[in-house]
């Protein structure tokens, strides 16, 4: 039994109490433990809710009614998870904003940044199917409207949607699947959660001044910057109990609310908060194929930035134009969403279609120009320097 418990102690000993941590962390940094607090909690009150979950499309939104009105803390958990995923996105968006602003993508953190990126594509891909679950008018509707952007493949689109619904619609057999793969990714998710977090503890973590190695201070996690963690999760607390006692339905779409019907469409199709960016992304491309490529690629790209970036300097503390080019992306992400959960007509898809534009120059012009330009900017600057001298 000792020989067993070694192992396990010595693994938290180093990953979570003698972790060498940068002595200049601040609250920003967080949000990587709040996202792994996110996952447990939607894990563990997943398992719960698929005890009393019906997968068939005659029992499904009656078995979420019966967990919210019959079965003891039912709603409790209902709204947990719910808003839960909500939780998640805000603290993944955050903790991805940071990476991008301090530069933690750079080497020699381009795995540890691309198992992120990779957490994010199969943390929507698990969101999305979740939300088909409770079978209401927008879970309906959103379900047949994306699994049938597969159709735009071409050769394989329609095998695919076919393959995706099993069947010729989606109905009985699109419900099992999604209810099969719900249960399961988020098992997948954790072990890329791991791997993410074994490749960070690999280089170390990264810091605000983009100091690398023995360039930067460290000390130990435990008993020093613990407390950043503890103070972030009490505040994250009383955030997420707003959302959960006061104001559950707050995220959510209200025609969720009424049992999914096939012959009645929806006045208006919009997925949840968290895709409205990419579902704008989607739209804003004439053509539909195009609009996949297009919201794919969005995802992707991100994964590319270790290859695009030129700048010698990692952190945007210290990269003025870089900094401000940062925050005026993330206003036009907020602008993305704003499209996204408007009506395809004008003059939103004109504003749909900047705002692509300015998200993709952003990752695939901006940040490589940027570098550039900085390094000119400093070379003449020792330059002017040495002639003074």
């Amino acid at each position: 039994m000792k020989l067993l418990k070694r192992p396990l102690v010595n693994i938290i000993k180093e990953h979570l109490i003698d972790y060498p941590t940068p002595i200049n962390f601040n609250y920003w940094y967080n949000f990587g433990l709040l996202s792994g607090i996110c996952l447990g909690i939607q894990l563990l009150t997943g398992i719960f809710l698929a005890m009393h979950y019906t997968p068939h499309v005659d029992y499904a939104w009656l078995s979420v009614e019966h967990i919210m009105r019959d079965v003891n803390y039912g709603w409790l958990l209902r709204y947990m998870h719910a808003n839960g995923a909500s939780m998640f996105f805000i603290c993944v968006y955050v903790h991805l904003l940071r990476g991008l602003y301090y530069g933690s993508y750079k080497s020699p953190r381009g795995l540890v940044w691309c198992l992120g990126v990779a957490l994010l594509i199969l943390m929507m891909a698990t969101g999305f199917i979740g939300y088909v679950l409770p079978w209401g008018q927008m879970s309906f509707w959103a379900a047949t409207v994306i699994t049938n952007l597969f159709s735009a493949i071409p050769g394989i689109g329609t095998p695919l949607v076919e393959f995706l619904w099993g069947g010729f619609a989606v109905d009985n057999a699109t419900l099992n699947r999604f209810f099969s793969l719900h249960y399961l990714l988020p098992f997948v998710l954790l072990g890329l959660v791991l791997l993410h977090i074994a490749a960070l503890h690999q280089e170390g973590s990264s810091n605000p001044v983009g100091l690398h190695g023995g360039d930067i201070d460290k000390i130990d996690f435990y008993p020093y910057l613990y407390v950043k963690d503890l103070f972030g999760f009490m505040v994250f607390t009383v955030f997420f109990s707003y959302f959960l006692f006061f104001d559950p339905n707050l995220l959510g779409h209200p025609d969720n609310y009424i049992a999914a019907n096939p012959m009645v469409t929806p006045a208006h199709i919009v997925p949840e908060w968290y895709f409205l960016p990419y579902y704008a992304i989607l739209r804003s491309i004439p053509d539909k194929l195009g609009g996949v490529i297009a919201m794919g690629g969005s995802l992707v790209c991100l994964a590319l930035l270790p290859l695009v970036n030129t700048a010698n300097v990692r952190s945007s503390f210290f990269r003025p134009l870089h900094r401000y080019s940062f925050w005026f992306w993330v206003g036009n992400a907020f602008v993305l969403g704003w499209i996204g959960g408007n009506p395809v007509e004008d003059p939103y898809i004109l504003i749909g279609q900047v705002a692509t534009l300015f998200y993709f120059s952003y990752l695939f012009l901006k940040i490589p120009t940027l570098g550039i330009v900085e390094r000119a900017l400093i070379a003449n600057k020792l330059a002017r320097l040495m002639n003074f001298k």
